[in-house]
């Protein structure tokens, strides 16, 4: 891909303050409070790696604004701020407005915009490189994920409203969406199934990544 057309795409990671008893919820009855978090710090900053190996401009939205980093954050601002990364803060009340919101700050930048969010460390630079192309074609990219939902959301144009009425959290997420952009006029493309990391076996299985890279 030539170095014009990956620096039109800004890309956007997603991702919630560090907290311990706040991230990776679903991993806490197998690995405690303390190994919830120490995931949610690995797939993090796993991601950051990958999207910083894309060659996009990459921003890193957290989702809210807090009034001191809590310190546990620490070594993921430290990646952020070596990497030269701006910070950003959400907007919205659900995932729909805080994407939508995103999306469109985004384009206003640049002609393409993506998010992935911190638990998908399957969305490697290749697949970024891929959604980017599919943007050429399409007003909207999505790499579905295994689960129902999505890794990856791309736009090259945003209408109001286009996330709204999505069941968040469900395995409806990815064909309600799809339903919806349809609806408002958008064309939609699907990448290649990835993974993310929600379940004990999710996270095994990126520790096993890991281990083999």
């Amino acid at each position: 891909m030539q170095k014009t057309e990956v620096s039109r795409a800004l890309l956007m990671q997603f991702a919630k303050w560090p907290e311990a008893g706040r991230v990776k919820t679903r991993l806490i009855p197998a690995l405690g409070v303390s190994g919830a978090l120490d995931a949610h710090l690995a797939l993090t900053l796993a991601v950051l790696d990958n999207l910083c190996g894309s060659g996009l401009p990459v921003q890193f939205w957290w989702d809210r604004a807090v009034e001191a980093v809590p310190g546990d954050a620490q070594e993921v601002v430290r990646a952020i701020e070596h990497r030269g990364l701006e910070h950003r803060i959400q907007q919205g009340g659900n995932l729909g407005d805080r994407m939508l919101d995103a999306l469109g700050t985004g384009l206003e930048s640049h002609p393409l915009a993506m998010i992935v969010g911190s638990d998908c460390p399957s969305v490697e630079p290749g697949y970024v490189h891929q959604a980017v192309a599919s943007l050429q074609d399409y007003d909207v990219v999505l790499g579905p994920s295994d689960d129902g939902g999505y890794v990856l959301i791309g736009v090259r144009r945003v209408v109001p409203h286009m996330l709204d009425d999505i069941e968040w959290g469900t395995e409806a997420v990815l064909e309600q969406t799809c339903e919806r952009l349809k609806k408002l006029g958008l064309s939609v493309v699907l990448l290649e199934p990835r993974w993310d990391v929600d379940e004990p076996e999710d996270w095994a299985r990126f520790q096993r990544l890991a281990v083999d890279k």
